[in-house]
């Protein structure tokens, strides 16, 4: 697990020490990866006390009773949230109820079936937003894992650098498992309800808050490809039709913000989201039908102005 031993733990974070971090865990029979990826969390050396917030949706698989021994062994850090009917299957997410729940200033994610690899990922991470309030997020690399090892990082080339506020807000790519960010996210707007990327959104959100940094000193994550992986595995068209479908609920909420630069971002995302969707023939339709909305309202507006003139 880690260098240091239960007892070590124990004594160092007590209820006296409120936490200035949460980690944030959703689980789902996770049975052969949930206890790697709690030792992961215990293994942060960190100078500040920290919580760790496990959320349980009802497993099947003995998920759940890993959860509660790791609990009762750290009662001080690990704060369990066992449902015992699947909140997901009723329509509730775990979005905004566990981002609430957490004490800490900052907060930092991963999912059950990830996890981390270096111990001093968080205090790095910490010590850089404490220093530089008008950044709001930072994230580092993570490896695709599977069974036969590791292949390659997540994210590579033009993502690896930090994002500007606009980068942000346009819901640019980031490795959800890496991520430490302020305590900023209390609510999830009725137009991302169905958005079936909140991490997009979650970055989109922060945007309004800060900037992005990147931190290639941080060792990479590791991020768990299997069959039970609820995106990973997914089809290729799947995951398209799950962005195409965030972009539409970001479009909308930023047209109710008033925001008319990302109401358009976000309805060319899902304009070339929607064209790698069809078949070519529907393609040319639909490029068709551009070519025809345009024209049209090209010359309304010509005749307009010529009758003002």
């Amino acid at each position: 697990m880690s260098n240091r031993t239960e007892q070590q733990i124990r004594q160092h974070w007590t209820p006296a020490h409120a936490p200035l971090l949460s980690i944030l865990c959703p689980a789902y029979n996770q049975k052969a990866y949930i206890a790697q990826t709690l030792d992961s969390f215990l293994a942060q050396q960190t100078s500040f006390a920290f919580e760790i917030l496990v959320n349980d949706d009802a497993s099947t698989d003995g998920t759940a009773a890993i959860i509660a021994d790791y609990a009762q062994r750290y009662p001080n850090i690990i704060r369990p949230i066992l449902h015992a009917e699947n909140q997901y299957q009723q329509g509730k997410l775990f979005f905004p109820d566990l981002f609430n729940r957490a004490q800490g200033k900052y907060l930092a994610y991963c999912d059950g079936d990830d996890y981390w690899t270096d111990p001093l990922k968080l205090q790095k991470q910490v010590d850089f937003l404490e220093a530089n309030p008008d950044y709001v997020i930072t994230y580092h690399d993570a490896l695709i894992t599977d069974e036969k090892g590791t292949h390659g990082v997540q994210l590579t080339g033009e993502w690896q650098r930090d994002a500007n506020r606009m980068e942000l807000l346009r819901g640019r790519r980031i490795s959800t498992l890496t991520t430490c960010f302020r305590n900023v996210l209390h609510e999830l707007p009725r137009e991302l309800e169905q958005a079936p990327l909140l991490d997009v959104c979650w970055w989109s959100m922060l945007g309004a808050h800060g900037k992005g940094k990147y931190m290639p000193e941080i060792a990479p994550g590791a991020y768990r490809v299997h069959n039970g992986g609820l995106f990973s595995m997914r089809a290729g068209k799947q995951k398209l039709h799950m962005s195409l479908q965030t972009y539409a609920c970001l479009a909308n909420y930023y047209q109710r913000q008033g925001d008319q630069p990302l109401y358009e971002y976000y309805l060319v995302q899902v304009f070339g989201l929607s064209l790698s969707a069809i078949s070519p023939l529907q393609k040319l339709n639909a490029l068709l039908l551009v070519a025809r909305n345009v024209s049209a309202n090209l010359f309304k507006r010509l005749t307009l102005s010529a009758s003002r003139g």
